[in-house]
This record gives structure tokens, sequence and C-alpha cells, in this order.
């Protein structure tokens, strides 16, 4: 059996994926794989080398650890946000084979509420959630103004991947479901470009309204 013959998971074919969107159809890596249990870095040191990583495996990795979470503290008549490590560290440890499995039953939801190949609809829920520009703030006579500017097309896919992850566990933990129900949930409706349920597409709406009132 070839690499060609490879499904993902054993069930989803890896041909006739579609990237609609141009600007990402050279970093959203649909090469047939067999997703490693351990990235290894091997495109740490080769420029623009995660866009050789299979889409599945870095949506994998994204989800070992999504970053820290901003707490509302009190503090006097203040709300101070700090960063909190502990909101994410419960599920996100940094094991790749649990992230392997959870996003495994995630495509297994997606397939079985849709009918359609989870590839596929991972790769409309990328599309749907990579802001296509963003604000940075410039120093400008000594005041600091925010000014648009596009974003490149490998930060829209990290964006984006970052996005379906931090959806997925803000739900997981608000409505006390299993990770990969929400995972499969978000999935689905940035696929379906619902702003309304899906945090990733509201989020990626946010930055370019914000971006729009910049330029």
């Amino acid at each position: 059996m070839g690499l060609d013959d490879v499904k993902l998971f054993g069930r989803w074919d890896w041909k006739n994926i579609v990237v609609r969107d141009p600007g990402l159809q050279r970093y959203i890596c649909l090469k047939p794989t067999i997703v490693a249990h351990e990235a290894e870095g091997r495109h740490a040191k080769k420029h623009f080398g995660k866009a050789e990583v299979n889409i599945v495996e870095r949506l994998i990795n994204r989800l070992m650890g999504t970053g820290h979470v901003k707490v509302r503290k009190k503090q006097g008549v203040r709300n101070i946000y700090e960063k909190k490590h502990r909101l994410t560290s419960r599920s996100f440890t940094g094991m790749k084979i649990t992230a392997y499995k959870i996003v495994k039953k995630a495509f297994e939801l997606v397939h079985e509420r849709t009918g359609e190949n989870p590839l596929q609809v991972l790769v409309r829920a990328i599309e749907n959630a990579s802001p296509r520009e963003e604000t940075v703030s410039v120093q400008v006579g000594g005041v600091i103004v925010p000014v648009s500017v596009d974003v490149s097309p490998q930060r829209r896919v990290d964006l984006a991947l970052r996005f379906l992850c931090n959806a997925a566990r803000a739900k997981a933990f608000v409505y006390r479901k299993h990770i990969w129900e929400t995972l499969a949930e978000e999935i689905i409706y940035a696929a379906r470009n619902d702003p309304e349920r899906s945090l990733a597409v509201k989020k990626k709406e946010e930055i370019e309204r914000a971006a729009e009132a910049s330029r």
C-alpha cells in the first residue's frame, strides 16, 4: 500500500479536498500522511516549514496548548484582567496522544452530523475563521494609534486554528461538555460561517471590524 492509499484515521480520503480561498491553497497542507504521535520539531528550523505540515497534525499540535485565559479580578472599583494558565492546563497538558484522540473523536462526530468528509469541513472552517486584515499599533508623533494591515496567508491559518481551539476550550469549560463535542460543533458552525454559533467566526469578524475602523 502506497502513501496515496493512506486514509485519515483509517476512514476518510485525503483526495478531492477543495481549498476555495486562493490565498490559503499553498498553506493548507493536504498531502496524505500518517499523523505522527510526536511532532519532533520537524519544521522548527525551516523557513515557512509549517506550510508543509499536514493541517490535521497542525490542529492536533495547536490543541495541545491553546494559551492562557484572561480572568477578571476585582481590585477595588476596577476590574483587572490577568492571564491564568490553570484554566487551560486541564485538558491541554502537552500530551499529543490525548489531543490526537480528541481530534479523532471530533472528526467522527462531524462526519456523523454532516455526512461529509470531516477534512473538507475543517478546510471550510479554516477559510471562514481566518481574518484577512487586523490592526497593529504604530507610534505617530508620540501617540500610539491602531493601523489596519493585511494578514499573511500563513498567519491566517495560524489564527484560524487558534480561534477554533480556543472556542472549543471555552465552550467545554462553560457548558460542561466533552472537548471533542465542542470542537466538532465549532468546526461545523465555522464551516457554515455562522457567527452566532461559532466563536471563531465571531472573533474573526471582530478583528476585521476593528481593522476596517482603523483604515
